[in-house]
């Protein structure tokens, strides 16, 4: 009878190693779940702000100098309608390759400038895309004072500055989403991506709508 509290005190002892086995996996998910939504909660915020400040220049560009439309030179380049987007995207690239956003320019799907709706949502036929293409192998967006090459270049341009109404009581609005291709981060979340063959990957979108600056 002396040695029965032993043998229930190893029992138990049995017992929480047990529970703790079963309880662990469910931890280290939850762990790793938290960590992951951090990363993508900041990869989301670095692409807002990037949609935003690629919407507040197209926002005041507008139609760039509406005198020299549709193809005339403009020795003010940014002002060029020709090189308008290419601003606009310089400007949305800036914000991404920030040494803090933890964005990949490799992994941007695309960058679409779009007509809005009085919803915010996309007119049809008026969509400009930009797709990535590698460093410095999209256009000069300020050739005349220096070398600032973006990585973007337009795939389909349905919407050209000079057909932007910023002018009379109801303005265009102009629309920049960009999209983005999130890669799980945490060896968990990872190995679970490789396990499902690649099929846990995450698309974000972010996008920002504003009406186009009136002419002064």
């Amino acid at each position: 009878m002396k040695d029965r509290p032993v043998r229930d005190a190893e029992r138990e002892r049995g017992q929480g190693l047990v529970e703790f086995a079963l309880v662990l996996p469910m931890m280290l998910l939850l762990l790793v779940s938290v960590a992951e939504l951090g990363i993508v909660f900041g990869n989301a915020q670095s692409l807002g702000y990037g949609s935003r400040e690629g919407a507040r220049v197209g926002s005041a560009l507008a139609r760039g100098e509406q005198s020299l439309c549709p193809t005339d030179p403009d020795p003010l380049l940014d002002r060029d309608p020709s090189n308008v987007d290419a601003v606009l995207v310089g400007a949305v690239q800036r914000i991404l390759k920030s040494p803090d956003s933890g964005i990949k320019l490799s992994k941007v799907q695309e960058i679409r400038i779009f007509k809005a709706t009085s919803t915010g949502a996309e007119t049809p036929g008026s969509v400009n895309v930009w797709t990535y293409l590698g460093p410095t192998l999209g256009p000069d967006v300020d050739p005349g004072s220096g070398t600032e090459y973006i990585d973007f270049v337009p795939d389909s341009v349905q919407w050209a500055a000079c057909d932007r109404v910023n002018s009379g009581g109801d303005p265009d609005s102009i629309g920049v989403t960009v999209r983005y291709t999130y890669d799980f981060v945490m060896p968990l979340a990872s190995v679970l991506n490789a396990v499902a063959g690649g099929r846990l990957q995450m698309t974000l979108n972010e996008t920002t709508v504003m009406a186009l600056n009136p002419t002064i």
